[in-house]
């Protein structure tokens, strides 16, 4: 027999030696068990820690136990530890357990060290009965009031604490840390507490603190900079302080380094021997324990290849709906980690599994997956996509590269009936291009490309759609040469949006150039080449050069018959902008009757549902209704909304439009009020659908200020244009055409408003702008001088009216013809100022040659004819004729109520005017 020094008790037998432990002294109190880890350097109070401290439910019942949860890396033990110190040092804690909980056995192994050191039990006992004991004296009894805190440091596994969960009690706490947020988690009195980045401030104060704290001043810019490229993540902005002390670098010198794509951030980081704070992870190496464990959930093997594709898109909010595409699917499949034989295959890869790896993957907080937004958003932290990103062979990150770019075109709906997707889409665009612009140009240029410049059209971001297709034309000339059918699409494209964005006569310049390139290289009868002259015809048109439109569509058109005959249907496109530019040029009725040909053989060859039939139905309204039917153009705009309800639905961009145009010539048919109430439903939808920067949005916006002027309210349009204008100057730009088109309608209703000297001035800077930008003869210019002539009258200059009107006709007779709608306009404009400024007869021998020319060009049912007969009968009655007035006021009233209707503004103008002057006649 042998006793220790400690009193203990070695009994020897023949073959072994029995140890009797010594009675342990009763413990004292308060007492501890674990270490805490060390406070790290320049610690942040944080929202997280406040939460800790005053953890409550809404209903003022103490939280039993909270779970701190977030992804690796963002403090989460540090504020555990910060918790339990701050408890144990103001004398809250009789007994404070720390434990690492990386595992069950490191669970149960420290429970039975609380029991030996807190029960005095025998080291020597099992020690799941140990650990047992423990928890069992942790629950509630009414004779023990100690007061305790339980911390399970980096708990992996939710599964591990099962039975092991410390009992509830009105005196205990337990805290976890974990990177998991599984349901499993919560009840039985615990709750989650997400812990995220730190703050903007936070993190500048924190690297400003672990600086200065090393004698290193930085400017607080710098510094802010660089939080936000390293995330805000507390664990990669010490280790970045670290590193940029011992390389002796300044931060700007840092922050390039960081952001050269040639390095790691291995090579941008310590190294382990240098790591601060007692950390045992660099930041590249913080997540491949969270990834290997999400990749063994369910389904198993798929989590690791969807966090791959997560990688290399926007770290900000990647729409599920790319993630669960088919290119995604078929990826996921070819790279799954650990597939099963029947496994092996991409069809069997399906959407629900994808998306359970989504949820494996948010469970252990390596994304957030909102599966209640809209769109099922992910996000992830721009470091560990970048970690992730740099663990992948070169080959593999290609194709990755690629796979993303086909996802993201997959997901791409055909018509954008939503904002929030489409800017998505185009954020994840960027985002990929940003990491691997290189990859996407390899061979050929992806078509998420030429997508995500459409998209920023479709979206009415012309400047940004400008500015894309100028950047896509240089880098694919650049990695595929000149002559690359995807070099000479983007010069295509990049024509196509100097028009939208208001520069005709560049897209005019650049549609030939490239003309010249594609009839070169492709042939002058290969699609691109023909679709090229197409819009060159369209863009000569929008700059003013509207009888050279309509030559160019007439010689396209003979060579579409001969290369795809007379069905195909860029044929049938061609027919019907042939038959617009001709309604331009001044032939409405001519234009009717091309586009009720060609909606024969559009029914025909391609069914009433098509789309470009419901474009042609769409056209033939719009001529009806210039050539003077707008009664007729209401009742087709009617019957192709319903349609086009039916077929596209009720937010497609196409029938917006529809809703756009019926409103408008309900106004032009004289219910001026009930345009303004059409517009202002049609307001709400496409806020809703397009958003308030739209041009839809803003035309709409215009042509309900118009007919609030209509219906005469001068004033509130003034107050409406003043507004839209702007917000056009700011989304289009002051030298946008639609922007001054506001402008044109400003001035016209603040001379409404009974400002005519106001009118005048706001004309005459218009006419400079646009004399500047669309150029002397464009038919707009011209139209704002005829405008301006108008007002000056109206301000009691009737001398300079007559004199601009003079010049005025000159001009409209060489660029538009004699014919033309406008000349036709000026020449009543200008009979009308001459009889205001007292020759009443000339007046009349002006009106009656003008009544014939109108007659015969536009008919005599045309409201602009049955206006000239209205001023006619005015001016007869002014000459002293007040019989013959009457009398052409009686015939008048018949035939505007035959065309018109009886209740038209027009048709009650026409009856008023014809009581005036039998009344200055003498008839009763």
């Amino acid at each position: 027999m042998v006793t220790a020094h400690n009193h203990s008790l070695a009994v020897g037998w023949a073959d072994k030696v029995a140890y009797y432990a010594a009675p342990r002294p009763p413990v004292s109190w308060p007492h501890q068990v674990g270490v805490l880890p060390r406070e790290a350097g320049c610690f942040q109070e944080r929202a997280a820690a406040q939460q800790l401290e005053h953890a409550t439910t809404s209903g003022g019942t103490v939280v039993l136990g909270q779970v701190l949860t977030g992804l690796g890396g963002v403090g989460k033990t540090q504020l555990a530890a910060h918790h339990a110190r701050t408890q144990w040092q103001a004398g809250q804690l009789d007994l404070l357990v720390w434990i690492t909980a990386a595992t069950r056995e490191a669970v149960i192994a420290s429970y039975a060290q609380a029991a030996v050191e807190v029960l005095s039990a025998d080291p020597n006992d099992p020690e799941e009965l140990s650990a047992r004991a423990f928890l069992a004296w942790l629950e509630p009894r009414p004779e023990i009031t100690r007061r305790w805190l339980v911390v399970l440091d980096d708990l992996a596994d939710p599964a591990d604490l099962r039975h092991l969960w410390p009992p509830a009690s009105a005196t205990g706490r337990t805290l976890v840390t974990t990177r998991r947020r599984d349901a499993a988690l919560t009840g039985h009195g615990r709750r989650l507490v997400p812990v995220g980045l730190f703050t903007e401030d936070e993190a500048t104060t924190y690297l400003t603190a672990a600086l200065v704290a090393h004698d290193c001043h930085e400017p607080s810019a710098q510094l802010n900079r660089l939080a936000g490229e390293l995330g805000h993540l507390p664990l990669a902005l010490s280790q970045a302080a670290a590193y940029l002390l011992d390389a002796g670098l300044d931060c700007a010198t840092y922050r390039r380094q960081l952001a050269d794509r040639a390095r790691t951030l291995t090579d941008v980081l310590p190294d382990p021997s240098g790591l601060p704070d007692d950390q045992a992870t660099t930041v590249a190496a913080a997540w491949s324990l969270s990834i290997d464990r999400a990749d063994r959930l369910p389904p198993v093997g798929l989590a690791r290849p969807m966090l791959q594709i997560a990688a290399v898109l926007n770290p900000h909010g990647i729409p599920a709906s790319v993630l669960t595409s088919a290119p995604a699917l078929t990826y996921m499949a070819q790279h799954r980690t650990t597939a099963t034989p029947e496994q092996v295959h991409a069809a069997e890869i399906a959407v629900s599994d994808a998306t359970l790896a989504l949820r494996a993957l948010h469970r252990l907080s390596l994304i957030d997956h909102t599966a209640s937004s809209a769109h099922h958003t992910v996000r992830v932290h721009q470091l560990l996509q970048r970690a992730v990103r740099e663990a992948l062979p070169t080959d593999q990150h290609d194709r990755l590269v690629r796979t993303a770019g086909d996802a993201l075109t997959t997901a791409w709906p055909e018509i954008e009936r939503g904002t929030e997707l489409a800017q998505a889409l185009r954020a994840n665009t960027e985002a990929l291009a940003l990491h691997a612009e290189d990859v996407l140009y390899q061979d050929a240029a992806h078509p998420v490309l030429f997508r995500t410049g459409r998209s920023l059209g479709e979206a009415g971001q012309v400047a940004a759609a400008l500015h894309h297709f100028r950047h896509l034309a240089d880098t694919t000339q650049h990695h595929l040469g000149p002559d690359h059918p995807d070099t000479l699409a983007a010069w295509h494209n990049l024509a196509q949006s100097r028009a939208a964005a208001g520069d005709p006569v560049g897209a005019v310049a650049a549609y030939e150039q490239l003309h010249i390139d594609r009839e070169r290289v492709l042939g002058p009868d290969h699609p691109g080449t023909l679709a090229t002259r197409h819009n060159l015809a369209k863009s000569r048109g929008e700059a003013g050069d509207v009888v050279g439109a309509v030559t160019a569509y007439e010689q396209l058109l003979e060579q579409m018959l001969r290369v795809l005959g007379p069905d195909h249907p860029d044929t049938l496109m061609t027919r019907n902008n042939l038959a617009f530019w001709r309604g331009e040029a001044g032939d409405a009725a001519g234009a009717v009757t091309a586009y009720e040909q060609l909606l024969e053989q559009t029914l025909r060859v391609l069914g009433p549902d098509h789309p470009r039939t419901l474009i042609t139905r769409n056209n033939l309204a719009l001529w009806r209704g210039e050539a003077g039917n707008a009664v007729g153009a209401v009742a087709a705009y009617e019957q192709l909304l319903i349609d086009r309800e039916r077929v596209l639905g009720p937010d497609h961009p196409d029938t917006l439009t529809t809703r756009l145009n019926l409103a408008f010539w309900r106004g032009e048919a004289g219910d001026a009020a009930g345009a303004v109430t059409a517009y202002e439903q049609l307001l709400e939808q496409t806020l809703r659908v397009l958003g308030p920067d739209h041009p839809r949005t803003l035309t709409t916006r215009n042509n309900l200020a118009r007919f609030r002027g209509e219906a005469g309210d001068a004033s509130g349009a003034v107050s409406t244009y003043e507004q839209l204008l702007i917000d056009r100057e700011r989304v289009l730009g002051p030298d946008h055409p639609d922007t001054l088109i506001t402008r044109n309608n400003l001035a016209r209703f603040r001379g409404e408003a009974g400002d005519a000297s106001g009118a005048v001035s706001t004309y005459g800077q218009l006419l400079i702008d646009r004399e500047r930008v669309l150029g002397p003869d464009h038919p707009h210019t011209l139209a704002t001088r005829n405008n301006l002539a108008f007002w000056r009258g109206e301000a009691g200059d009737a001398a300079g009216a007559v004199a601009a009107y003079e010049q005025l006709l000159i001009d409209q007779e060489r660029v538009l013809g004699p014919d033309h709608p406008d000349t036709l306009n000026t020449r009543n404009s200008l009979a009308y100022i001459r009889g205001e400024a007292g020759d009443a007869a000339g007046a009349v021998a002006a009106y009656e040659q003008l009544l014939i020319d109108q007659e015969r060009v536009l008919g005599p049912d045309h409201p602009h004819t049955l206006a000239t007969r209205n001023q006619l009968a005015g001016f007869r009655g002014n000459a002293g004729d007040a019989a013959g007035a009457v009398a052409a006021y009686e015939q008048l009233l018949i035939d505007r109520e035959r065309v018109l209707g009886p209740d038209h503004p027009h048709t009650l103008a026409t009856r008023n005017n014809l009581a005036f002057w039998r009344g200055e006649a003498g008839i009763a």
